[in-house]
């Protein structure tokens, strides 16, 4: 099991209630489960409640945020701990290194990029943890069919769909980012 979750989301405070709640839960289980929280480290949208959930769960949290985010005071007052980096690039290295798992949470092209690429990885060995889809109010939906035309139109690999787990609910989301180890694993190199 891992001690390290990283979460993927929205920074958008303008979406409905119910994408902010369930990235709240998201939080407040990683607490109860005694696992950091790593993140983004944003201050609205999806990362703030996620970050939020875990603090009001007497949980960790970790955010990783570029120094130019730092210093336009882009990150959450309530992070535990903030890690600068100097670039987008090292940030997203820094907050696949740490975790053990990942959940994305719905979110705009910065969240399709960054779950994408760590399929990517997982794909190539560079990233060994679980990914978990937090499907809330069906977000993902054109997504998964996306993945699943690749599949069918040959550009993928049927057994690709192991790279990545949907959860309908919260609960689900972290207890398969949790309690199942990857079925995918190509390689042995981790990212550094």
């Amino acid at each position: 099991m891992t001690d390290h979750i990283t979460i993927y989301g929205a920074s958008s405070p303008d979406i409905d209630p119910r994408f902010i709640e369930a990235a709240r839960r998201v939080g407040e289980l990683i607490a109860g489960r005694g696992v950091t929280l790593v993140s983004g480290g944003g201050r609205t949208g999806l990362m703030a409640a996620a970050i939020e959930g875990a603090s009001a769960s007497s949980g960790a949290t970790v955010g990783i945020l570029p120094q130019f985010m730092i210093d336009r005071r882009w990150g959450h007052p309530d992070l535990g701990t903030t890690i600068s980096t100097p670039d987008m690039h090292t940030r997203k290295r820094k907050m696949a290194s740490l975790s053990g798992a990942v959940i994305a949470l719905p979110g705009g092209v910065g969240t399709l990029e960054e779950l994408l690429e760590i399929i990517t990885w997982r794909q190539l060995g560079l990233y060994q943890g679980n990914i978990v889809i937090l499907n809330t109010l069906g977000y993902y939906d054109p997504l998964l069919q996306m993945l699943e035309r690749s599949i069918e139109m040959h550009f993928m690999n049927p057994d690709h769909r192991s790279l990545w787990q949907v959860a309908a609910t919260p609960d689900e989301a972290v207890a398969l980012a949790l309690d199942r180890e990857p079925e995918h694993r190509s390689f042995t190199q981790k990212i550094h």
